[in-house]
């Protein structure tokens, strides 16, 4: 179809402003938060209600385009990038709170909400969206649902999916399905828990009813400090076996403490072998048996020091130090390739060791900073993309690593998700009768297979090929770097 016909069409459906496909504008929407894959759409679409995503979706299958939803692009496996062309449809403007009950503890919200903004609303009623990934404050709850994102306080409270009641679904015809409900345990087949972590292949989700947490009445928070990760890895796994289950258990390894400290100066012991951030929270009797519990394991197990966050002000400074890891790693090298593995706690001292073994071989350098206590890995592949040669390098390494966890009796993912970057390895974990059920429960809710094509499971050799962006490839060649 000639692209002023469709251009055309979807202006009459949105008006013009929220039609994007001039190249300065698509280029905005190549990639994601990785930047490792990266592919330029047709057009963008910025729709505001689930009549005008329908009306979208209703164009794109009457001419056979692809259609991608896309939240605030921070996603790091390429879920949201258009690969095979077609339309991407943002949902930046669907990003209401439509209502909150705090007597339900429910709140009902659209798409593009974004992460720690729900938790602010619910503040007042004394709760709080519990699923908070290290971009809560930029990523969507939409997006959230989409990889079945977690985070570090999902270790108690479990990862999106555990959070989500209900879902307003467009499919790829155009026609508008309700999924779940606001009472939990609903009777019959499970499909609101298909759509939940399916990337947006299933269909693009409008609005959501999830379930709001109540507030701690109080929350302690440590930082452990190890002169060998061996001893903070044990730590680990000697907490979890004494029946305590932190709300959160995050360490971080070498040169990602350094570097942390110098970007945030949240208090963090540069020069550490490793650090464990432990935050514990409940009711105020059983956290200060728990402290102490805590404290004297981690002890035991090597730490040099503990330091208990004496006032709020320490303990957001401690999490700031977390949260703003990614983003303090560029003081080391410019360009990242993050994996999410999952191992056995059991399995973390040999699986850290690999990492830094693998990285060494490839020539790069490796920061682990990660979910400890669900055994979520996070190691990040630092480099430079202007030097040749080093994005095939680090995509080689990645791939090792997660060879490494599921050798380990892990996964490939724990919430980043798929998308594009892990699509292929889908077959270590799942067999050819597994993944031709995927296909058929896929072509149930999309047969027409227009829902982000070419992503989750392997769909076929014309998948293969991602096209690099040219806006991309200007730049680079041009001397700059995404």
């Amino acid at each position: 179809m000639p692209k002023p016909t469709l251009i055309t069409e979807l202006n009459a459906a949105l008006g013009p402003r929220y039609v994007l496909h001039r190249p300065e504008e698509l280029m905005l929407y190549e990639y994601d938060g990785s930047a490792l894959d990266q592919a330029t759409p047709e057009v963008v679409v910025v729709p505001s209600s689930t009549a005008e995503v329908a009306a979208v979706a209703r164009i794109a299958q009457a001419h056979g385009l692809p259609l991608v939803a896309r939240g605030a692009g921070t996603g790091l496996a390429g879920g949201s990038i258009a690969d095979r062309g077609g339309i991407v449809v943002s949902l930046a403007r669907m990003d209401r709170i439509l209502s909150i009950n705090p007597q339900e503890r429910t709140a009902v919200v659209q798409p593009g909400v974004v992460n720690v903004e729900l938790s602010e609303r619910a503040a007042p009623f004394g709760l709080h969206f519990a699923p908070d990934p290290s971009s809560q404050k930029s990523s969507t709850v939409g997006g959230n649902a989409a990889a079945n994102a977690g985070g570090p306080h999902c270790l108690k409270y479990g990862v999106t999916t555990n959070h989500v009641l209900a879902a307003t679904l467009v499919l790829s015809d155009g026609s508008v399905v309700q999924l779940g409900g606001s009472a939990p345990d609903a009777p019959g087949y499970d499909l609101l828990g298909a759509v939940v972590g399916s990337e947006g292949t299933l269909g693009i989700v409008t609005e959501l009813t999830v379930r709001l947490t109540a507030n701690p009445e109080d929350v302690r928070t440590f930082l452990a400090i190890y002169d060998t990760m061996d001893g903070a890895s044990s730590s680990v796994a000697a907490i979890i076996a004494a029946g305590i289950i932190p709300a959160a258990l995050e360490m971080l390894v070498g040169r990602g403490i350094t570097a942390v400290e110098e970007s945030v100066r949240a208090g963090y012991p540069a020069g550490a072998a490793a650090v464990l951030l432990i935050e514990l929270d409940g009711l105020h009797e059983e956290l200060q048996v728990q402290q102490e519990q805590v404290v004297a394991l981690c002890r035991e197990h090597g730490a040099s020091e503990v330091r208990v966050a004496a006032d709020p002000v320490q303990r957001a400074k401690l999490w700031a130090g977390r949260k703003g890891a990614l983003a303090a790693c560029a003081r080391i090298a410019p360009h990242y390739h993050i994996q999410d593995g999952v191992v056995p706690r059991s399995k973390l001292i040999e699986v850290l060791r690999q990492t830094e073994e693998i990285a060494a071989r490839y020539h790069l350098i490796v920061v682990n900073i990660f979910h400890a206590g669900d055994g979520n890995l996070h190691p990040l592949l630092l480099f430079d993309m202007r030097e040749p040669g080093v994005r095939a390098r680090a995509i080689a390494a990645g791939e090792e690593l997660l060879r490494a966890c599921v050798a380990a009796g892990g996964t490939i993912s724990g919430e980043h998700g798929i998308g594009l970057e892990k699509r292929d390895y889908i077959g270590w974990m799942f067999n050819a009768d597994d993944l031709s059920a995927f296909a058929d429960l896929r072509a149930v809710f999309d047969g027409a297979g227009l829902m982000n094509p070419c992503k989750l499971v392997p769909s076929g050799s014309s998948c293969a090929d991602i096209r690099m962006a040219k806006g991309a490839q200007r730049a680079l060649a041009a001397g700059a770097w995404v």
